[in-house]
């Protein structure tokens, strides 16, 4: 229970009546929706792009997109689904900017410090290499493992998502999941093979 600013009690609000609330411009409900939804945010953003370079930038223009988007989410599916997807298609539209600008910086050393309740430190320190670890793997198969293992879209979704052939999805996948395995051993390897 929390109070509101009226001084009564009130069960905290669902998600649903949040969004709605969003909508109809309540900032304290857009600060608390922002709030929750940054981990994730930056998680995503961090987990599609090779170094932490400009990660809170596109961070910030996705959770801009998120909100400026609710009005038009249809509450078909999940609402984090939905917002991973607006994550997703900002954060490839700002390397697709960076790209074309031809300033492409060099990836720095990534460090992901924002924990869920309900990891335990080894499941983050695992994710932590895995990451580090994608950041050897092309863009293209990163962002096929991501969108599938991440996200949880499947092959015909990412075709759509990506507009490439489905061919070319099931081949980033499997050369991409061959490619991580290959490093990740190559790392167990040169730490005395321990786990």
């Amino acid at each position: 229970m929390r109070s509101t600013t009226r001084g009564r009690q009130e069960a905290l609000p669902s998600e649903e009546s949040r969004i709605q609330a969003v909508i109809e411009g309540r900032r304290d409900a857009a600060e608390s929706l922002l709030t929750d939804l940054l981990p994730r945010v930056r998680n995503l953003v961090r987990y599609l792009m090779r170094g932490d370079h400009d990660v809170d930038d596109i961070a910030q223009e996705a959770l801009i997109a998120i909100l400026r988007g609710l009005p038009t989410w249809r509450r078909e599916g999940s609402f984090k689904s939905w917002s991973d997807r607006v994550v997703a298609r900002t954060t490839f539209a700002a390397m697709r900017k960076v790209r074309d600008s031809g300033t492409e910086p060099e990836a720095e050393p990534m460090e992901l410090t924002v924990l869920s309740e309900e990891s335990l430190p080894d499941d983050y320190v695992f994710r932590r290499d895995m990451v580090r670890l994608m950041d050897e793997l092309s863009d293209e198969q990163r962002h096929a493992l991501v969108l599938h293992y991440v996200l949880e879209m499947s092959v015909p979704e990412m075709t759509e998502e990506l507009g490439i052939p489905f061919e070319t999805v099931r081949s980033r996948l499997r050369l991409g999941r061959a490619n991580l395995r290959a490093l990740y051993a190559r790392e167990s390897g040169t730490n005395g093979g321990a786990e």
